[in-house]
């Protein structure tokens, strides 16, 4: 294998960074001038249902299953492949150009909510559910919640990248992430170990935030690194994520913005309940 050798002036070769090289690019701002699509409901989300994104509409339909009527929301595909989040609509919504986003209209003046860990506080403080009420509970779950959002880049740009998506096998960033990956599992293995869910006996936001990253790993869904990975040396992680892939809000929303699987996992745009209805009943 040649070494490497970083130039003295770093510059952008557009032509290499993998599947995913057209979502990457050195700066900011908008790419094109495209208004973002409007549904009926006062929540406007902006995704697709990669992890990240997974996260947002598996809280709406959590919070829909409680009977709370101002979670209802529409959910418009932003394709990242061919660089929808670089639109002028998106990059006022979310300056950053990422997904998930989400907008407000309930309020005289519109909210902008962005980054996928704000929007589930964000949701979980409007509506009063998914997280605890004491400060002691209250900082547990916030604990976990940022810790999923240092560490799920290690999941998803490190070790998903250099295993599954970079042009090349490189052993050095497989080894480092992998290395990285495993400890985190191990980490979340003990901790369930003593709880039911993340940070308590009570289902969270943090549960909500893990379980599309590392729930979907351990199942072997992820990657499709669960043999590399020796997923079944975890088994209190293993029993959380099956619980929680039980649940059926989670099964309603991770389907949600999805382009690709079996018929019955994918539904691009979601407007009203039924849409979801429809998409089940082609499960067998």
């Amino acid at each position: 294998m040649s070494i490497y050798t970083p130039p003295q002036v770093w510059t952008f070769d557009a032509e290499n960074g993998g599947e995913w090289a057209k979502t990457n690019r050195p700066v900011s701002g908008a790419t094109h001038n495209t208004e973002l699509p409007q549904g009926k409901h006062p929540l406007q989300l902006y995704s697709i249902a990669t992890p990240n994104g997974q996260k947002i509409t598996i809280m709406l339909e959590e919070l829909l299953a409680l009977g709370v009527e101002g979670a209802e929301y529409d959910a418009h595909l932003i394709r990242i492949g061919e660089g929808d989040q670089f639109s002028s609509g998106f990059v006022e919504l979310n300056p950053n150009s990422k997904i998930p986003a989400l907008i407000d209209n309930s309020a005289d003046k519109p909210v902008r909510v962005f980054e996928s860990g704000s929007i589930l506080l964000y949701l979980a403080d409007k509506f009063g559910h998914f997280l605890p009420k004491t400060t002691a509970e209250k900082t547990e779950v916030m604990n976990w919640l940022f810790w999923l959002q240092g560490s799920a880049p290690y999941l998803g740009g490190g070790f998903g990248h250099f295993y599954a998506y970079a042009t090349e096998k490189f052993e050095y960033p497989i080894n480092r992430f992998t290395m990285e990956v495993k400890r985190q599992m191990d980490l979340l293995d003990k901790q369930l170990s003593k709880k039911r869910f993340i940070a308590a006996e009570e289902y969270s936001i943090a549960d909500i935030a893990i379980w599309p990253w590392y729930g979907l790993l351990v199942l072997g869904q992820q990657y499709s690194a669960g043999e590399f990975l020796d997923v079944d040396s975890y088994p209190n992680l293993q029993r959380w994520a099956r619980e929680i892939e039980q649940r059926p809000a989670v099964q309603r929303g991770r389907i949600v913005n999805r382009t690709w699987g079996e018929p019955w996992e994918r539904l691009a745009n979601r407007h009203n309940a039924t849409d979801i209805d429809q998409i089940l009943k082609l499960k067998p």
